[in-house]
C-alpha cells in the first residue's frame, strides 16, 4: 500500500477545498453588499455564541438552511440584516455569526499559510482580506477570530484556538518585542496581558 502524497507545501487553503469536495466549487455568495433594499424591521432571528442559528427560539436543524441563509448575511453599522434585492430585516447575533471549526496549516515564519472552514462552509486563508484578530474575553482569556467576508468574522473554536496560539512567536515590531501569529506575510498581535492558555 502506497503512502498518498504529501500536500504540496503553501496551499493550505487547497487542502481544506478538497476536503470539501465539489461543494466547495460552488459560485460564492451573492453581491450583498451592492443591494440596497428597504429596512423592513426586525425578525425572531438570533444566532447564539455557540453558532446555532435559532428562529422564533426554536435551533435550525436544517444545514442547508443556515447555509442560505448566511449568503445573505451582512453587517450593517448599526445591526446585523438578511438583505435580498427587495428587502432587508434586522437580526441578532450574540457573538459573531460563524465559527472556525477546522483549520490547515502549511510552512513556518512569515511565510506560514494559515486556513479556515466555518460552520457554514466559507474557506477563508488568513491575510489582508481575512485578517486574524485577538480579543480579550470576560475571564482574561484569548478570544481568535478571522475574518470571513465584508464585516463578518469567525470565532475559532477552542480546540483550534490552542493549535493556533501555539503558532505564536516573539517577534520584534517597531522595536518592541511582541507575541503573536505569523501568516502570510503578516504578524496578527496577541496581546500579552491575556491568559493565552484560556481563550
Amino acid at each position: 500500500m502506497t503512502n498518498p502524497s504529501p500536500p504540496m507545501p503553501g496551499n493550505a487553503l487547497a487542502r481544506l477545498t478538497e476536503a470539501l469536495g465539489s461543494d466547495a466549487k460552488r459560485k460564492g455568495p451573492p453581491p450583498v453588499e451592492r443591494w440596497n433594499p428597504a429596512y423592513c424591521g426586525e425578525i425572531d432571528l438570533r444566532i447564539a455564541a455557540n453558532g446555532t442559528w435559532h428562529y422564533m427560539g426554536t435551533p435550525i436543524n436544517r444545514p442547508a438552511l443556515v447555509k442560505l441563509f448566511s449568503t445573505v448575511l451582512r453587517r450593517d453599522p448599526e445591526r446585523y440584516v438578511l438583505v435580498t434585492p427587495v428587502e432587508r430585516v434586522g437580526i441578532e447575533v450574540e457573538d459573531v455569526p460563524f465559527l472556525a471549526v477546522e483549520m490547515a496549516v502549511e510552512g513556518v515564519g512569515d511565510s506560514r499559510q494559515i486556513a479556515f472552514r466555518t460552520n457554514v462552509d466559507d474557506l477563508v486563508q488568513v491575510g489582508p482580506e481575512h485578517p486574524l484578530r485577538f480579543d480579550q474575553d470576560a475571564n482574561g482569556g484569548v478570544r481568535p477570530y478571522v475574518k470571513v467576508r465584508g464585516e463578518l468574522w469567525a470565532r475559532v473554536t477552542r480546540a483550534l484556538a490552542l493549535d493556533l496560539i501555539a503558532l505564536g512567536e516573539e517577534k520584534d515590531v517597531d522595536g518592541v518585542v511582541t507575541f503573536g501569529v505569523a501568516a502570510s506575510g503578516m504578524f496578527f498581535h496577541i496581546d500579552p496581558a491575556s491568559e493565552l492558555g484560556a481563550p
